[in-house]
């Protein structure tokens, strides 16, 4: 067998080579078998690291990613509500409507009180300090300038024209809101006259300065003055009723507030943006029962009667007898609603319905209407009247010094006899006449819905004897003028008395009729007794030619009583009264007029009839009542034993 160097080469052992590691199968062609090594590929230095970065990104990407998604969907799903509304809350304007407040006009349509035109002024800080440039736009050097100068230049502006100093201004025009930002509003000045403003614009445009800006806010006037001021009352400087009508009717003539919102930019409304609008409501009108020509009048008389005497004050009504309409109310003194500053606290008072007071003798005209209506006394009853009798203690006198007199009851109303009127009374049972001056609407408001009308005061049934014996006179109690010219209407209405009424009708901000309070209407006394009262009451006219009114004849009652003084508890000056009604055939007009504390003359017949007679002699023909055609009876005052 020849070997073969070449193939003994091949086989050879050598270091590192298959045959060292033993045999293993090859396929070979041609019958040779070969030993071969497989080996795994070799990697690039560096792959596996590239491979770990590229992993870590992609964790970094994809949470991102979730992040990204997240957020959106928290955004776009679970917080567009709100900042929608945000936005939207952003770009809202919103103006308060303020409405007219209601007129009030007497019977004949004569205005006493009425909104007027007006506005209220305020500030945009934020615009002031740009001085109207968008916030936007950058400014340059003279904008910057003329910026700066504005706030200065514009409460300049508003101190010449609203008053005050410049000074007063530039916190307004340089306010800002409580996060450190300039604010959008700032109120300046509220009721300011239409023309006022167009001035304060006129200066504004010459200047070219910008920044302020009105809404509507109507002022109050009082084209009457002082005629009824104490009636009407007042509103303070917010527009709020703060006296009279103005304040007991407050919510009705107010009327209600409206709202408009509306979406805008910088550049003024959007003119498809949302918007609102909740019209004002105007408040209601009302008309009253007064008549202002017939208040002046009575106002006159009363301030002249007040001045020649030195009363502190007085009060005056004039009423319709046969329907409790008040056609005049006078307090003084008095004051104009236009002119509130200049009031004093003694003229802001309605002395007539506040003032509670003992009314005197002109009580005696209720006291004879109860006696007459339990059939105890008639014109013509007798009373012997001695020069005193003894009360509780102490005397009661008359006004007048005399010995024994022989009067009628006429008689004794004619001469204001307290003695007789006493000794009368003492035949009532005190429970009855606590009922009678109770039915008369005394000791309770009379519902007239004039604020801080006093109740007066009355003994109840079981007062002292010597309680009823005073107030047969007038002392004892305490009434106000409407008490007290109320229940001597109703008495000599045929006894049907009718609650005073100051309102007539009203009507809201639709021109709808709203209801007001009625008269209410009630029996007192028989149409016999107030016949006999009236019977009496004309005596006290026909006593004295100077008494009666031209034309008509009249009836009547005087009244002076000693007047209570707080500070010490006792009887200090006096209250002169008098109540006048005509026609005596037929009563139809009623006055009532009350001077508190005069000094030069203090009895009722001599400062307060006149007053009375006065105001009646203008009324009666005023109100179309027709002359007497009949002559008054002969008064029988006395009797012969």
């Amino acid at each position: 067998m020849t070997e073969r160097k070449g193939t003994q080469r091949r086989t050879g052992k050598r270091p590192g080579t298959a045959a060292s590691r033993g045999p293993s199968p090859v396929r070979g062609t041609r019958g040779h078998s070969r030993q071969t090594r497989r080996r795994r590929p070799s990697r690039p230095a560096g792959l596996a690291g590239q491979r770990g970065r590229l992993t870590i990104g992609l964790v970094f990407i994809l949470f991102g990613m979730t992040a990204l998604a997240g957020r959106a969907l928290q955004l776009q799903a679970i917080e567009a509500p709100a900042y929608a509304s945000s936005a939207a809350s952003g770009i809202q304007r919103a103006y308060t409507l303020h409405p007219d407040r209601g007129q009030i006009i007497d019977r004949n349509g004569t205005v006493m009180a009425a909104s007027e035109p007006a506005v209220l002024v305020f500030a945009d800080p934020l615009m002031i300090s740009r001085n109207g440039v968008d916030e936007r736009v950058s400014m340059g050097p003279l904008q910057t300038q003329k910026a700066a100068a504005a706030p200065k230049a514009i409460a300049k502006v508003l101190a010449k024209y609203l008053g005050g100093r410049p000074e007063d201004y530039r916190d307004i025009v340089t306010k800002r809101d409580p996060d450190g930002s300039l604010a959008r509003y700032a109120p300046v000045k509220r009721h300011v006259p239409s023309y006022t403003y167009d001035l304060i614009k006129k200066d504004l445009a010459a200047g070219k300065w910008y920044g302020i800006n009105t809404t509507p806010d109507p002022v109050r006037s009082y084209p009457a003055g002082t005629v009824a001021s104490n009636v009407i009352g007042f509103v303070n400087s917010e527009g709020q009723g703060a006296g009279g009508l103005e304040y007991a009717l407050d919510k009705q003539l107010a009327g209600t507030e409206g709202k408009e919102s509306y979406e805008a930019s910088t550049y003024g409304r959007i003119p498809l943006g949302r918007a609102t609008l909740v019209p004002a409501v105007d408040g209601t009108d009302y008309t009253l029962t007064l008549d202002s020509t017939m208040q002046l009048t009575t106002q006159n008389a009363l301030a002249a009667a007040v001045e020649s005497t030195g009363a502190t004050s007085g009060q005056a009504i004039v009423m319709n007898v046969k329907t409790g309409e008040v056609l005049a109310m006078a307090s003084m003194p008095t004051f104009d609603s236009s002119n509130l500053s200049a009031a004093t606290s003694n003229e802001l008072v309605n002395h007539a319905v506040q003032d509670a007071y003992e009314p005197g003798s002109v009580q005696k005209v209720l006291t004879m209407a109860a006696l007459a209506d339990q059939g105890l006394v008639t014109p013509d009853s007798h009373v012997e009247v001695p020069p005193s009798i003894s009360s509780g203690g102490g005397t009661i006198k008359d006004a007048f010094s005399h010995d024994k007199l022989d009067l009628t009851a006429r008689g004794v109303v004619a001469y204001s006899s307290n003695i007789g009127t006493t000794l009368l009374t003492r035949t009532m049972d005190k429970a009855v006449l606590a009922k009678y001056l109770k039915s008369f609407g005394l000791g309770a408001t009379t519902g007239i819905g004039l604020p801080g009308e006093a109740t007066g005061s009355v003994p109840g049934p079981t007062m002292a004897d010597f309680t009823r014996d005073q107030i047969s006179f007038g002392q004892g109690l305490s009434v106000t003028a409407i008490q007290q010219a109320a229940a001597v209407a109703g008495i000599v209405n045929g006894g049907v008395y009718h609650s005073p009424t100051i309102i007539k009708s009203a009507r809201n901000g639709q021109g709808e009729p709203v209801k007001v309070p009625a008269s209410t209407t009630r029996r007192v006394i028989s149409a016999k007794a107030s016949a006999q009262v009236r019977d009496m009451m004309e005596a006290v006219v026909t006593l004295a030619p100077d008494r009666a009114v031209p034309g008509y004849r009249t009836i009547g009652k005087t009244g002076t009583a000693q007047r209570i003084d707080p500070s010490c508890h006792c009887y200090r000056g006096y209250t002169a009264s008098y109540v006048g009604v005509g026609p005596a055939e037929s009563p139809s007009i009623l006055a009532y007029v009350v001077l508190n504390n005069p000094v030069k003359g203090h009895e009722g017949s001599a400062v307060a009839l006149p007053v009375a007679r006065q105001i009646l002699s203008v009324a009666l023909p005023r109100y179309g009542v027709e002359p007497s055609t009949s002559k008054p009876p002969k008064a029988v005052l006395e009797y012969k034993p």
